[in-house]
């Protein structure tokens, strides 16, 4: 019992743990959805939780309260750990911080023009947002899973890439896929915003001088129409990395939140939106333009953007590769920017709307493209660590 314990307790401490879970919970969601207890899952997502104060609405699902809720939990996680990078770290060169936004935006330019090829005309033309989108947590847990086989630069690369895809693909939902952008509520959340850059600029550690503002920022991003989740990157930039008497506001609250949202809010996040029943007519849509243009938007196109983007940045020399990396591991990596899952599955639901066999059959596009990318991306990553390695035990390269 004791060795089965100190077994648990090495599982949770290693770094892999969180993605581990995540992809744990991935399976049972997919095996609930497609099971007898299915319909009954759905309904508990459904199910609404909260009250509404007279104009202030705090009503939700279970579902909203994961993806808009919890999640800006896990965006304020990253956004602490880039501002970290950009400041002191691995971003914080001109040149490095560069590479992951423009490498980002090849990797939304290419896929969106591909499945555009395949749909224009048609009636899933508006579709074409769906595969320019990576999904962060799954990309990330992906990557974590890998341990060392990954230098730390690109994991890195990795995170700032997901976090400038995830807000491209949130200005073009709120461009082209909001009916109703409610500028009022934007400003008000900049007016929110402005107080923790006020502390900041003051040297003010308290953490709940910046979290406080935070929740206001989130209601009000929430009901501008724009999702909610962009707000916890915001709040992340306003915390200061050092205070005045040396301490780390930026990393207290990194290590609060860090097992939270690995162990707890991820874990939640899988199991709601992999949720997915598949049927005879979602397999079906897998050989139709629909279905052509999201899995080589996301298995060929996200790579090839992020790649091509960034090869001409770096010729140029614009940017620099990210330490100690290599073109055949930024390729692999380019790969895992191709799990969409759910931001992708989001803008699905809303290229689709009141047409529930689009949105079903681009569903179990983007899980099929999802799957081909990590399960490429690992093995590309797999043997390219194993070769390294080979020509260093052969004396073919030098180790510095």
């Amino acid at each position: 019992m004791a060795n089965f314990l100190n077994t648990i307790r090495e599982v949770f401490r290693s770094g892999s743990s969180g993605g581990i879970i995540l992809l744990i919970c991935v399976i049972i969601s997919l095996s609930i959805a497609n099971s007898g207890v299915g319909p009954g899952f759905e309904a508990l997502l459904a199910t609404e939780l909260g009250n509404n104060f007279g104009s202030v609405h705090l009503k939700y699902s279970i579902l909203t309260w994961i993806n808009d809720g919890l999640m800006a939990i896990f965006f304020l996680l990253v956004g602490l750990e880039i501002k970290r990078e950009l400041v002191e770290g691995e971003l914080s060169s001109p040149a490095k911080a560069a590479l992951p936004i423009i490498a980002a935006l090849g990797g939304v330019i290419v896929p969106a023009a591909m499945y555009t090829v395949f749909n224009f005309g048609t009636d899933t033309g508006k579709g074409w947002g769906i595969p320019m989108a990576t999904d962060i947590a799954f990309a990330l847990a992906i990557i974590t899973v890998m341990g060392k086989k990954v230098p730390v630069s690109l994991k890195i690369f990795l995170a700032a890439l997901a976090i400038a895809d995830d807000l491209m693909a949130i200005l073009v939902i709120a461009v082209f896929y909001t009916s109703e952008l409610h500028t009022t509520y934007l400003l008000y959340a900049l007016g929110v915003l402005a107080l923790p850059v006020v502390f900041n600029r003051m040297g003010l550690k308290n953490l709940a001088l910046y979290i406080v503002p935070g929740l206001f920022a989130w209601y009000f991003v929430h009901h501008s129409g724009i999702h909610a989740t962009i707000s916890g990157v915001l709040t992340a930039m306003t915390v200061p990395l050092k205070a005045r008497d040396g301490s780390s506001p930026l990393e207290s609250l990194e290590h609060l939140i860090a097992n939270p949202v690995n162990f707890l809010i991820m874990p939640l996040f899988a199991l709601a939106n992999t949720n997915i029943a598949i049927h005879s007519d979602m397999v079906h849509g897998l050989t139709t333009p629909l279905g052509i243009g999201i899995i080589l938007g996301l298995v060929l196109g996200k790579p090839v953007g992020i790649s091509l983007a960034t090869w001409v940045c770096v010729k140029l020399g614009l940017c620099k590769l990210p330490t100690h990396a290599t073109w055949p591991q930024l390729i692999g990596v380019g790969m895992l920017g191709g799990i969409g899952f759910t931001m992708s599955i989001f803008i699905a639901m809303l290229s689709f709307t009141g047409q529930p066999q689009f949105s079903s059959e681009a569903k179990l596009a983007i899980l099929l493209a999802s799957t081909l990318a990590a399960v490429m991306g690992v093995i590309t990553l797999n043997l390219v660590r194993k070769k390294n390695t080979e020509e260093v035990s052969s004396g073919k390269v030098d180790v510095l």
